[in-house]
């Protein structure tokens, strides 16, 4: 699976973008970001506050309970403001 990160949520983390391989009990957006934010302190800090985090798998954005698929890609933004 690929993850791409943007702003302060990759800026926290150190990188762009990522391929991984999920443990097999990662199967929610949810579960996604409990796994990510135990695998290091950028992770801790850019997921400290997941409920704000918003996820798009393969380019449609999706709530924290959709399934993840089992390839493809998932993006994680923060809260977007106007202007």
């Amino acid at each position: 699976m690929k993850l791409i990160y943007f702003a302060w949520v990759r800026e926290r983390i150190g990188r762009e973008e990522e391929e991984i391989r999920l443990p097999g009990d990662v199967v929610t957006v949810a579960d996604l970001l409990t796994w990510l934010k135990a695998r290091g302190d950028g992770y801790t800090a850019a997921l400290a506050h997941p409920e704000v985090i918003r996820v798009a798998i393969d380019q449609e954005h999706v709530d924290h309970g959709a399934k993840l698929p089992a390839d493809g890609e998932v993006a994680l933004f923060p809260p977007m403001t106007g202007g």
